[in-house]
């Protein structure tokens, strides 16, 4: 995906996806202290939302309980949104999802957003762990996307089954994709629309555009929303920014090879060891990344959103150090804002 670069005024609206990165030789532990710790700075630096992304064993993510990592996040927060990015719904029945955001809603009004993926985020094996032997069919993402609309919504006269909590919250259920399966079914509906450009972003541009062609007004959204995934790795060089980013290219690696590990410390000229292949795997994998100094950053958001015109970036910031990760924020909401 060709981006050119562009010089117009910024003003774009951040927000935050976190994996809750385990690095090598940290903890669990650690990675939700740092979680807490970057929310809170994000939210200091005026990003809408932070969300938390659902996926089981695999050794180096903290965030697979993701209910209780929002409300962890949410009630060590005051104003921020927190929400999933996404809840997997293969892996739950609605009603459970309902009663748990609808629980998290109760507690901080309206602070809490439900995003959904209809991908189980994890292996075969650990999806029959989830949801035992339960079969899926390509029916069951729209008509679980239904059900968990109607148990957030008011309770109806002899509704049989009531969220209790969760009827009558109203959480802003978001639809998550990659593919043009949800952007689809998110404009059927009328509901906000998050691509996953940070991992798949082959189909962005296809997917965004077909989301607004076909988009149906509904009571939630009057017309279409579009949030997109923006891997960034910033630093006050560019060059300090790519040695940075090896650790986002080792992850991307071993996803490629199968290998997930722990997240890695940065490796100086990491992808020059790498034979032609891999390398331009991990290029397509990242084709949506802003990887630089400030100017660089600046020169990359303006491209992303002059290419797809969306209303706000989703960014996920792998980098080792968490004090050098706070940075990179602090760089990127700088260049949101320039003119």
């Amino acid at each position: 995906m060709k981006m050119a670069r562009m010089q117009t005024s910024l003003n774009l609206t951040l927000s935050m996806l976190d994996l809750v990165a385990v690095r090598e030789n940290g903890t669990v532990g650690e990675a939700l202290s740092l979680a807490l710790r970057t929310a809170r700075h994000a939210e200091s630096l005026g990003f809408k939302r932070y969300w938390l992304a659902e996926h089981h064993n695999i050794p180096g993510i903290a965030s697979s309980a993701t209910a209780v990592l929002v409300g962890h996040i949410a009630g060590g927060t005051r104003q921020i949104r927190v929400g999933s990015g996404g809840i997997m719904l293969p892996n739950h029945a609605p009603l459970v999802v309902a009663e748990a955001f609808g629980t998290l809603a109760e507690l901080y009004p309206g602070r809490i957003d439900l995003g959904l993926g209809r991908a189980p985020g994890t292996d075969g094996l650990t999806m029959r762990a989830l949801r035992r032997d339960r079969v899926e069919t390509e029916d069951d993402f729209p008509r679980d996307v239904a059900e968990l609309q109607h148990l957030l919504g008011p309770a109806q006269p002899g509704q049989r089954l009531v969220a209790t909590p969760g009827a009558g919250t109203n959480v802003p259920i978001w639809l998550l994709g990659s593919s043009l399966f949800s952007a689809q079914l998110a404009a059927a509906r009328g509901l906000p629309y998050a691509f996953a450009s940070h991992f798949a972003p082959r189909l962005l541009l296809q997917a965004i555009a077909l989301y607004r062609q076909r988009f149906q007004p509904s009571s939630v959204l009057d017309k279409p929303y579009v949030m997109i995934g923006v891997p960034l790795i910033a630093a006050p060089t560019d060059d300090e920014a790519e040695y940075l980013a090896s650790s986002t290219y080792q992850r991307v690696l071993g996803i490629l090879r199968g290998e997930r590990r722990r997240l890695q410390p940065p490796s100086q000229d990491f992808l020059t060891r790498l034979p032609p292949q891999e390398r331009a795997a991990i290029a397509d994998f990242l084709a949506a990344a802003v990887i630089g100094s400030p100017a660089t950053v600046r020169q990359g958001f303006a491209a992303l959103a002059e290419a797809t015109q969306a209303d706000e970036f989703m960014l996920v910031c792998d980098v080792f150090d968490p004090a050098l990760r706070l940075r990179a924020l602090d760089i990127a909401a700088a260049a949101a804002r320039s003119g």
